[in-house]
């Protein structure tokens, strides 16, 4: 096929969803000077609401004042670097030099901190109050990764909504979230904060959470700002460690990291973090390319960013700045607005203006944009919580909605003999491991408010479903220990038993911020355990909770059914029983590769071809001597208690003009789905897209589409994808950011998992 897609190319015009355009790429800053673009802001946003105030206000306050506005420090109880810094807020408060708390709540609190800024300071500013509600604040939600395996960005708004309900109400303004850090490491504990590895999912729950967390109007009693974090490609640390080096490509940063943060600006995210990573060489803090030329310039982003932890500061260690005044320079003029606990801006900020290395209308700007979201915030005519009415626990109806999130959010990885679901008139059923009777499900961002909350354990939710049963208990192992001395009474109870539940994963605290893990099987002596529940002959199933995808033994063949239930929150043992016992058909799919080896890793679906792909007639070809091809179970993989039938894609036309794409027509993608077994149950219609010529290598596939869908048994339905330029094309190495439709055939795969085969072939001329 000599010159199916010529080089010609097109630009796609306008913006899109998934990802804005590129500047020039920014260079370690050298000595301060206009060369540097130091104390150029971006063009300011079109006129608000509140523009003549902000500027009324910025034209009063004093160089002190401003720069205090940049500033946010910990409260006590912090558990970031450095602790606490309750004393020093509270002296800035009342002087006027505070613009924001992290990590205080409970309205009594908030509101004695408050009255110190807006009554005894001179210009009465309120302050922003910042909390990490990650998947809830009483009521604790699935993880995020988890969320993300349900295919429904309803389930990411609905925890959004509630959380905002009971944060708002404590006197939090600003939930750190959501993450948006696609990865392509399970080692990475933070993989657990967001959605998995590809990019167009994670936009979508980007968008979602966003829009649960600030609805229509952020002065609603119900609602705060949210938080697009961490611009960008965390998620691609070497070696899955923390912290560490990104080296990425243009091309890379757009098409993979950059659109859900597109996406939540179209979505009216109110502030960006920045990531705490390098990426190419220049740390996140410092990088005007990023921060500004992207976010700010390109994409015409009105909000603010805040760094993260003490992120502006570190750059000295980086080896990017030479001191904290340095730091504090590279940071403001790269686009950062606001410092999370390190004060190199406050404390350097009237030094560097006098010397010209910020410059008015660079911290003007800073000041301005943080104003703006104090007054979208109400905060100016309604400072403080309403004590009387604040949510101090879960309610029963919050209840109900996490217990429903998480049942969406559970994938069934094997079912061997339909063995699930479970009878509840089932004789004895014995639950057994390490997590059977643990209060361990509320995950790695469940903070210390939620400790008085005992969340329902699974050998809680199991009596509840099958109160006829005689249900046994025994532990086993512990979750992470060597001690072997339980497995005998663990054994003896599930060969009493009709069928075991074997409990089995890692605990909240193995994922998460710098929860990074070389391996990651199952912890301590839980895989002896599985062998010897396996060696006692009773039928047995594995529910496996963990906060990232897990390496499985052979043990994985010794299960009748695998149920991946994540960390799944307050209700998550009603929620695995409403799964085990069938009152809820599991529909959930995988957002993550799982690996068969750790040696594996990266691992994902969406990685791009090799010049001798995987051939097993062929010894020079890409693979492993030691281990099978491909992944344990790949991306968007899941069973159901029912049967699906998904038919090929049906295209609205079968060729269509480069230029006709690039002026904006779209065309639409419709797949048939029938239920086509004896349960009623949810699909998740998939649906993607294969460049198999272009003049940058494409993935051998990526999502582009996906519905999640009820249907009763023998009914069907159809569902319908529109894509248009940006979901055909892709984004150059070019830094002034250019996005490609070219000429060529354009191959669409449908199916419930990303080996779907029925196919449908696009011609772009």
């Amino acid at each position: 096929m000599t010159d199916v897609r010529r080089r010609t190319v097109l630009a796609a015009a306008g913006g899109t969803a998934i990802a804005g355009k590129a500047a020039t790429i920014a260079r370690a800053q050298g000595p301060p000077g206009p060369a540097d673009g130091t104390g150029k802001p971006p063009p300011p946003p079109p006129p608000g609401p509140h523009e003549a105030r902000v500027q009324a206000l910025l034209g009063r306050m004093t160089v002190e004042e401003k720069l205090g506005q940049l500033q946010q420090l910990a409260w006590t109880g912090d558990t970031g670097p450095g602790g606490g810094q309750t004393a020093q807020a509270e002296k800035a408060a009342r002087a006027g030099r505070l613009g924001s708390v992290l990590n205080i709540y409970g309205a009594k609190t908030t509101n004695t901190l408050q009255r110190m800024a807006v009554e005894k300071s001179r210009l009465g500013i309120p302050l922003i109050f910042g909390l990490d509600v990650i998947h809830g604040l009483w009521t604790t939600f699935p993880i995020p990764l988890a969320q993300a395996a349900s295919f429904d960005p309803a389930v990411a708004e609905r925890d959004a909504e509630v959380s905002a309900k009971e944060a708002r109400s404590n006197g939090v303004h600003w939930a750190f979230s959501p993450m948006m850090d696609v990865t392509h490491e399970p080692r990475w504990g933070r993989i657990a904060e967001g959605n998995g590895e590809d990019p167009y999912l994670t936009a979508v729950f980007a968008a979602a959470k966003t829009r649960g967390y600030q609805g229509d109007d952020l002065r609603a009693k119900d609602r705060v700002a949210a938080c697009a974090k961490h611009l960008v490609a965390y998620g691609g640390a070497e070696g899955g460690r923390d912290y560490n080096t990104v080296d990425v490509s243009e091309a890379r940063l757009r098409n993979l990291y950059l659109g859900p943060f597109r996406a939540a600006v179209d979505a009216g995210v109110a502030t960006v973090m920045a990531s705490f990573n390098t990426v190419s060489g220049v740390p996140a803090h410092g990088n005007r390319h990023v921060l500004t030329s992207i976010l700010k310039e390109e994409w015409s982003y009105d909000g603010f960013v805040v760094s993260d932890y003490n992120g502006v500061q570190e750059m000295t260690v980086h080896g990017y700045a030479a001191d904290r005044a340095d730091a504090g320079r590279l940071a403001l003029n790269a686009g950062v607005d606001m410092e999370m606990a390190s004060t190199t801006i406050a404390e350097y900020g009237k030094r560097l203006l006098r010397n010209g290395q910020i410059t008015t209308a660079r911290l003007d700007d800073a000041v301005a944009r943080i104003l703006r979201l104090k007054f979208r915030l109400g905060l100016f005519a309604h400072p403080y919580a309403d004590e009387d009415a604040a949510v101090t626990g879960p309610t029963k109806a919050t209840r109900a909605t996490a217990r429903e999130a998480a049942a969406r959010t559970m994938v069934l990885l094997t079912n061997e003999k339909s063995t699930l679901p479970l009878d509840t008139s089932t004789g004895a059923i014995a639950v057994v491991g390490p997590f059977g009777d643990s209060t361990d499900l509320r995950g790695s961002w469940a903070g210390p408010w939620v400790k008085a909350f005992r969340p329902v354990t699974v050998l809680d939710g199991v009596k509840h479903a099958a109160p006829r049963a005689h249900v046994t208990h025994a532990k086993g192992v512990d979750a992470a220990g060597k001690d072997t001395g339980g497995i005998r009474k663990a054994v003896a109870v599930a060969r009493a038993a009709d069928v075991a539940i074997v409990v089995v994963g890692e605990g909240s605290t193995l994922s998460g911020e710098a929860s990074v893990r070389s391996d990651i099987s199952l912890p301590g002596q839980q895989e002896k355990l599985i062998a010897a529940i396996a060696d006692s002959g009773t039928p047995f199933v594995v529910v496996l909770l963990s906060g990232r995808p897990l390496t499985m033994g052979g043990w994985l063949h010794s299960a009748a059914a695998v149920l991946e239930a994540w960390h799944p929150g307050i209700e998550g043992g009603n929620a695995i029983a409403d799964v085990l016992f069938g009152t809820v058909n599991p529909g959930g799919k995988l957002p993550v590769t799982f690996p068969r080896a750790v040696g594996q890793i990266p691992i994902y679906y969406n990685h791009e071809n090799t010049g001798r792909p995987y051939d097993p007639a062929n010894h020079y070809t890409s693979k492993y001597l030691d281990l099978a091809n491909g992944p344990q179970f790949p991306f968007g993989h899941g069973l159901s208690y029912t049967t699906f039938d998904i038919g090929a894609p049906r295209l609205s036309v079968s060729r269509i003009r480069a230029e006709a794409l690039r002026k904006g027509d779209t065309i639409e993608v419709a797949v048939s789905v029938r239920n086509t077994g004896r349960r009623a149950g949810d699909e998740v219609v998939q649906l993607y897209l294969r460049d198999p010529v272009a003049s940058i290598v494409q993935p051998v596939r990526r999502l582009c589409g996906f519905r999640r869908v009820g249907l009763g048994t023998g009914k069907s339905t159809t569902v319908r994808f529109r894509l248009g330029a940006e979901d055909l094309g892709f984004w150059t190495h070019d830094p002034d950011g250019e996005l490609l439709v070219q000429k060529g055939e354009i191959q669409f795969y449908a199916g419930n998992s990303s080996l779907a085969k029925a196919e449908r072939t696009l011609t772009i001329t």
